[in-house]
């Protein structure tokens, strides 16, 4: 009786970390759809580069979402000893779980054709927008200045887009001189193509790479927490009468 008290009080506390973690997340959320800018100017480099990606507003709002209801539920059932709640927590819990597991079996083995699919969507806009809606071109040159990097996969991405045809140059950062740490200006196409300046895309996967075991602990540790989560409460949810 004593460990089942300990355990569903351990299970309200955890679920309460949750619960106000997912409220965290939804007002960030809201915040970077309101005024992304803003969000940017104070997170630097690393907010930027996310937003190439993904919208990041949304994808915060729904991953505040989910720990919200989750943190709910937890709570709930754990503190009223429902059933009915425990059950859907273990539940949501385990799709969250297979979906996480399925998503970097996807990324380990069809990187290449991730690669493809987004650049079928990114260098389109950026030859589109680049120079001409000042937000893209904000997100984009924090980017490349913090990355060090040029495009999605190089200089070309720009050819024909808005700033190319008002400037005759390329963005500055396609022309970073890696072995004195200097900018060559004005980049020209000649001098693009010499500095031969990597792809935001494959720099950020680099990144990953050299940080694999951070990257890799962080995975591990937060399935290991949804591990723990589900036997708890699915311990609770067998020993309720």
């Amino acid at each position: 009786m004593q460990c089942f008290s300990f355990i569903k009080t351990m299970m309200i506390l955890f679920n309460m970390l949750i619960f106000l973690c997912g409220v965290a997340l939804l007002a960030v959320g809201i915040w970077v759809s309101v005024d992304g800018p803003s969000f940017m100017k104070i997170f630097g480099p690393l907010s930027s580069t996310s937003m190439q990606f993904v919208n990041v507003g949304y994808f915060l709002i729904a991953a505040g979402a989910v720990l919200f209801a989750l943190g709910f539920l937890g709570c709930y059932g754990a503190q009223t000893e429902n059933k009915c709640a425990l059950m859907m927590f273990f539940f949501i819990l385990l799709v969250i779980f297979i979906a996480e597991v399925a998503a970097a079996v996807v990324a380990l083995v069809y990187t290449t054709t991730a690669e493809n699919f987004l650049t079928l969507m990114v260098v389109p806009t950026i030859k589109k927008e680049y120079g001409s809606q000042k937000d893209y071109t904000q997100v984009w040159n924090s980017t490349m200045e913090g990355l060090k990097c040029c495009g999605f996969n190089n200089y070309t991405d720009f050819e024909d887009s808005p700033y190319v045809k008002e400037n005759n140059v390329f963005p500055q950062y396609c022309c970073f001189d890696h072995d004195n740490g200097t900018l060559v200006e004005p980049c020209t196409s000649v001098e693009a193509q010499n500095q031969k300046v990597e792809g935001c895309f494959n720099q950020l996967l680099y990144d990953i790479k050299t940080n694999a075991v951070t990257v890799g602990g962080v995975a591990a540790g937060i399935a290991g927490l949804e591990l723990a989560a589900m036997i708890v409460s699915m311990y609770l949810y067998c020993n309720l009468k």
